[in-house]
């Protein structure tokens, strides 16, 4: 097996004949386990050469924050929150809260950037219901991201208004 040191750049001398428009990808269902076949398709789009950022919004206990991403390979940044624990109820304190309003910041400054291809905002249902993230905000992130990024939503209960604008929506469910 050879590992790939350097990805190629394109240098195209022609422009193709349509535009590329990204996706809105929304994967929810009642069960939390979509971020290992979400990952799996993040690593191989990443090892293509693409650059991929995964956000996860209430993982937290390894004191990450946006401030210092894992970098798996050349081309995908994984962002935890800067947490010292798991959020899986709406009591947060002050910290926490100013916590994931940064991550969302940051979220919202690297879709306008055009530096990713694809990002995944991971939990982003949990954090809506939870009343973290405002769904406003996220149907206004959806409305105005380039017009090449795609984005992929992940969460159990994932809003009807978010729903009802993605391009795909996959729901996981055990058989």
């Amino acid at each position: 097996m050879v590992a790939q040191l350097q990805t190629p750049k394109l240098n195209l001398t022609h422009s193709l004949p349509y535009t590329v428009q990204g996706l809105v990808q929304v994967f929810t269902g009642p069960h939390r386990c979509f971020f290992t076949s979400v990952m799996a398709g993040a690593l191989r789009i990443a090892g293509q050469g693409s650059p991929v950022l995964a956000v996860q919004f209430l993982k937290g206990g390894i004191n990450q924050g946006h401030q210092h991403p894992v970098r798996l390979g050349q081309n995908l940044d994984w962002v935890r929150c800067d947490l010292p624990r798991c959020i899986d109820k709406a009591d947060l304190d002050e910290i926490e809260t100013r916590s994931i309003a940064q991550l969302w910041e940051y979220v919202q400054n690297a879709a306008i950037s055009g530096r990713y291809a694809l990002i995944i905002l991971d939990e982003l249902s949990l954090a809506v219901n939870l009343g973290l993230i405002s769904e406003a905000e996220v149907l206004a992130l959806i409305d105005s991201k380039p017009q090449d990024l795609d984005l992929i939503l992940t969460g159990p209960s994932m809003p009807p208004a978010i729903l009802d604008v993605a391009d795909q929506v996959t729901e996981i469910r055990r058989s």
